[in-house]
């Protein structure tokens, strides 16, 4: 969906960050249109040990995860941002944060740490707009990470428990200052499951940006790794969502 929503706002002209901040997946990159993915942004903020350091360091002093500051670079613009860190082209700009390679890792916690600060602290102009990539879940609320964002918007998809969890992140969000922009219906097969998750949605004054059906065109470009840029049958809609959220926000997660 972030893919699709980067192009869509990229078409009404704006420059496009995007933060891929979810740490297991590993093709958002294929679906921008990029042939390969930038160096990861926790050795921008001084490798993964140092990152783990400080956060002990702050554990010990009793500070809570939201509040640490495991970066001390201030304010960032994405042109001191170096090279190797970013992916380019036609105005869609991608970052990524991390990712979990091996197991008996450790858990993911130093990525949510650097993606909380560099929402915070990246400083957009009036015509870039930028997306922030979660994992599925609540978790990311729990490090804080919405706090520097504008807005939240929710995928949901056809199963009660998406719903449940829209519902969550409606009331999560307002826990944690930021606005709640609604949601994106996702891979809807038949109009009988629209109005359904529609109605239930509507009990809990929760608003419905757009909604994507479930498209072979999009499955098939997935599966093979391809750019969904170009998506004919996704394009109005994936720009009409863009239009009302540049409507509301900047900051997008």
């Amino acid at each position: 969906m972030v893919s699709l929503l980067a192009a869509g706002f990229n078409r009404l002209g704006k420059k496009v960050l995007v933060l891929d901040s979810d740490e297991s997946n590993s093709t958002l990159y294929r679906m921008m249109g990029f042939d390969h993915a930038p160096e990861a942004l926790m050795d921008f903020a001084g490798g993964r040990q140092n990152v783990k350091k400080k956060m002990r360091s702050g554990f010990s002093a009793g500070i809570n995860e939201p509040a640490m500051s495991v970066w001390e670079k201030g304010k960032i613009e994405i042109a001191s941002i170096p090279p190797e860190f970013l992916s380019s082209r036609d105005g869609l700009t991608l970052m990524v944060t991390g990712k979990i390679h091996h197991a008996l890792e450790g858990c993911a916690c130093p990525m949510g740490s650097v993606t909380r600060e560099f929402v915070r602290n990246i400083v957009l102009n009036d015509n870039e707009v930028m997306l922030v990539d979660t994992e599925a879940g609540i978790e990311h609320f729990g490090r804080g990470i919405e706090t520097g964002a504008d807005c939240v918007v929710s995928i949901v998809e056809p199963s009660l428990e998406s719903i449940s969890l829209a519902k969550k992140i409606k009331e999560m969000s307002k826990g944690s200052g930021t606005a709640f922009s609604g949601v994106i219906l996702n891979k809807l097969s038949s109009s009988e499951q629209k109005e359904m998750i529609i109605k239930k949605l509507n009990e809990s004054e929760i608003c419905v940006l757009g909604c994507i059906e479930y498209l072979s065109d999009l499955q098939d470009a997935s599966l093979a790794g391809r750019s969904l840029e170009f998506i004919d049958c996704a394009t109005d809609i994936a720009d009409e969502i863009a239009l009302k959220l540049i409507q509301l926000r900047t900051t997008v997660i």
